[in-house]
C-alpha cells in the first residue's frame, strides 16, 4: 500500500480533546478503508506565518499513514467538512521517517537549549552599552559642506 503524511491544523479554539477526538476520528476512516496510522504527532499549538480564516495560531498534528488512496481521500472529505480543521496536506512519500519528526527534533533541541540558559547571547540586548543607546561617538570634527550644496562666490 502506499504512504503518506498527513498533516491537519486544527483552529486554535479547539481543546486539546477535542483535537484528539479528531485525530482518533481520522485513525478510524483509515482502519475503516483498510489502512493503518503507523505514527501519530501531536506538534501543539504553533504561530501561523499568516491569518488564516481569522485564525493567528493553530493545533498541528502529524499522520503518518499506511492506506490505499480511498483512505486520504475520506480523510481530506471529511476535513472539508469539518469546521475545526483550518488547513491539511496530505503528501505520498516512499517511505516513513523513523523516530520524531524534524518538527520534534527542533522542540527538544529548543527545550534543551532553554533549560541550559542560553536564551540570549552573551552581552544581553542592544540597550545595555555604556555611553546611551548609540554609543560614544566622539569628536566627530568640523562640518564639511555637502558637495551637491549650491556654493555662492562672496568673496
Amino acid at each position: 500500500m502506499p504512504l503518506y503524511e498527513h498533516v491537519f491544523l486544527a483552529r486554535q479554539d479547539a481543546s486539546t480533546q477535542q483535537v484528539e477526538e479528531l485525530t482518533t476520528q481520522m485513525t478510524g476512516i483509515v482502519e475503516q478503508a483498510g489502512g493503518k496510522v503507523t505514527k501519530t504527532e501531536n506538534w501543539g499549538v504553533r504561530s501561523l506565518t499568516y491569518r488564516m480564516n481569522k485564525n493567528r495560531k493553530a493545533h498541528f498534528v502529524l499522520l503518518n499513514i499506511d492506506a490505499p488512496s480511498s483512505a486520504i481521500a475520506e480523510i481530506e472529505r471529511q476535513e472539508r467538512i469539518s469546521e475545526d480543521v483550518i488547513r491539511y496536506l496530505s503528501v505520498r512519500v516512499e517511505e516513513h521517517e523513523e523516530g520524531p519528526s524534524a518538527m520534534m527534533r527542533k522542540a527538544d533541541r529548543d527545550r534543551e537549549r532553554d533549560d541550559r540558559g542560553g536564551g540570549f547571547r552573551e552581552g544581553g540586548f542592544r540597550g545595555d552599552r555604556e555611553g546611551g543607546f548609540r554609543g560614544d561617538r566622539g569628536d566627530r570634527g568640523p562640518r564639511r559642506p555637502r558637495e551637491d550644496a549650491e556654493t555662492t562666490d562672496e568673496e
